[in-house]
């Protein structure tokens, strides 16, 4: 055999053995970081105080969620439109809050661009405060758009009346963590949105970890009912304290 085209196959075969190689200690790094996750919860050396520890953009971060939303307001003419369907129940808790998982199909539309929806979630007490004032609860109904920005409705809960459709979601709480539930009940998820949509709107995070910014809120203005006993049901203690606005604006609808 030629020496050139032998020395040429014993590249060719290092050079594969050198790829697999790599691409194993990729898979096992990978692996690692799986393995090593950080872990985080809502008090201790783990809680809010620390997640920028862990997750850098929850430290430094300038436009992150939730605000305490107060004027003054720039006013926006802005409106949201629903299209919420039906959907099968499909429950997940996750270990830090209760989410129900949306069929496909149910969307909401902003200044001509349309939502899809994703999931809904609750934390307790409201993340989000009202002139310093926190409600009993919030539902966050998280949406995302076809060039992949989220936008989040987040409807506050005060005490008083029994909500249907989170007695529903109560009554069939996952035993299991991180094992999502589908049950053969449909659900409909505008039974928790009040009849008047008009809200407070502001850019900024998700409110957990990685706490990744460029988020979309609307804070609806008005409230909806949920009674004393489903709050204190819910499982979860989770709402992130407030964080600086940093110069963001608060824009208010008419």
């Amino acid at each position: 055999m030629d020496l050139r085209k032998l020395f040429f196959r014993v590249l060719v075969t290092m050079g594969f053995m050198a790829a697999f190689v790599v691409q194993s200690i990729w898979a096992e790094e990978e692996k690692g970081h799986a393995r090593h996750a950080p872990h985080w919860a809502y008090e201790g050396t783990t809680g809010p105080d620390h997640w920028g520890e862990f997750f850098n953009t929850c430290g430094v971060g300038k436009s992150q969620s939730p605000i305490d939303i107060k004027g003054p307001f720039t006013d926006i003419k802005s409106a949201i439109k629903i299209s919420y369907n039906k959907s099968k129940l499909k429950i997940l808790n996750n270990g830090h809050t209760i989410q129900v998982n949306y069929d496909a199909g149910s969307s909401i539309t902003i200044d001509n661009k349309k939502y899809d929806l994703l999931q809904f979630h609750f934390h307790r007490p409201s993340e989000e405060r009202i002139n310093g004032e926190r409600k009993a609860m919030v539902a966050h109904f998280v949406h995302k758009s076809a060039d992949g920005k989220l936008a989040v409705i987040g409807v506050l809960l005060d005490k008083g009346q029994e909500n249907l459709l989170v007695k529903t979601i109560w009554e069939n709480l996952p035993k299991e963590e991180n094992k999502e539930q589908v049950k053969d009940i449909e659900i409909d998820a505008s039974q928790l949105l009040p009849k008047n949509l008009a809200f407070y709107h502001f850019t900024g995070s998700l409110t957990t970890p990685p706490c990744t910014e460029g988020v979309s809120f609307y804070i609806l203005k008005n409230t909806m009912q949920v009674s004393d006993q489903q709050v204190s049901s819910f499982p979860f203690t989770n709402a992130r304290p407030t964080q600086p606005l940093n110069g963001r604006k608060i824009f208010e609808s008419k």
